[in-house]
């Protein structure tokens, strides 16, 4: 008993060594957390031994503690792309394999029950080829587009609501009731045409047989030359007159012709006297005072010593002296701009 009762004796002045007590919820954290716990006790308890030795983090364990979540996901992301490039390349390199079409053979029988009987052969995905002659008496419906690799001959004609045709045409004869050329147009033979209305200019290196052309100004450029081997007739309404104080008492005067030409039908009556016989006033009137060649008919005529005055307007037919009483006569006219 007195040997159990014995106690070591402690060194003057020496505490006792404390023992460490374990938290009581050590087993419910991680070693991290205990190490961070001991740490910052260790600096609170400024009774620690120097010459303890402080435990150290291991490098890879600072490592793992500086990394954090959005570095992970960074990491992740990164690896993803990688994988999505390395296989888009994988997929270029590879060849596309060319479609196989299915081919079936036909033999005579069977074309003889396809001329009797309404039926399908093959799907879209299919291709009918006839080595020989083929013979259709009926009509033939083109649901899809129509491919002609050599020439197309028809005995009759082709109708449609449009015709596209991307290469070179050879017609024979052809009919069109509208033709709209958005670039040029060269015609090497006889061309026919009903109407032809030209809206912008147009050059024509040959000769032009038409009966009629209707242009609203033509001009000849540089040397060129207008012949007209037959009749030359200017038309149009007549323009309006009236009658002057060279007429005399009873006199009248009409006009049969044009703007551009005409004949002034000239009837005196009693005591005409110097004066004008008409003043004649175009249906449209000139862009400058144009040029108006006048001539006697008839023998009355030329005793007159008349003259014209002209304006962009019209014109007047005078004399200087009064002509023949009771007399008939004219003048014809022609008008230049």
């Amino acid at each position: 008993m007195a040997e159990e009762e014995k106690t070591t004796p402690e060194t003057e002045g020496e505490k006792p060594t404390e023992v460490p007590q374990a938290p009581a919820d050590a087993l419910s954290r991680t070693p991290e957390e205990l190490e961070e716990e001991a740490a910052q006790a260790a600096a609170e308890n400024p009774e620690t031994k120097p010459d303890e030795p402080v435990k150290k983090d291991s490098a890879v364990r600072r490592l793992f503690r500086r990394l954090n979540i959005y570095f992970l996901i960074f990491l992740l992301l990164l690896i993803v792309a990688i994988v999505v490039v390395v296989v888009n390349y994988l997929n270029s390199q590879k060849v596309t394999p060319e479609p196989s079409i299915a081919t079936q053979k036909l033999s005579e029988d069977a074309l003889k029950q396809l001329a009797n009987t309404d039926a399908s052969v093959g799907n879209t995905s299919q291709t009918l080829t006839i080595q020989g002659n083929a013979v259709i008496a009926g009509q033939t419906l083109m649901r899809g587009n129509l491919n002609i690799a050599g020439n197309l001959q028809t005995g009759g004609s082709i109708q449609g609501p449009n015709l596209t045709i991307s290469g070179t045409s050879n017609l024979g004869t052809a009919q069109i009731n509208s033709l709209q050329v958005a670039q040029n147009v060269a015609i090497q033979g006889t061309t026919t045409l009903r109407d032809l209305n030209v809206a912008g200019p147009s050059s024509f290196s040959g000769t032009l047989t038409a009966s009629q052309i209707t242009v609203n100004k033509l001009i000849l450029s540089g040397n060129a030359e207008l012949q007209i081997p037959n009749h030359l007739a200017f038309t149009g309404a007549s323009p309006s007159r009236t009658a002057g104080n060279a007429l005399g008492n009873g006199g009248s005067v009409s006009i049969n012709g044009s703007d551009t030409s005409g004949t002034i039908n000239i009837n005196t009556g009693n005591g005409p006297a110097a004066g004008c016989f008409t003043q004649v006033t175009f249906n449209q009137k000139f862009t400058a005072t144009p040029r108006v060649i006048v001539s006697p008919i008839g023998s009355a005529a030329g005793q007159t010593q008349y003259y014209v005055t002209r304006t962009a307007t019209g014109f007047s037919l005078c004399t200087n002296n009064a002509a023949p009483a009771n007399q008939s006569f004219a003048f014809d006219f022609f008008v230049m701009g």
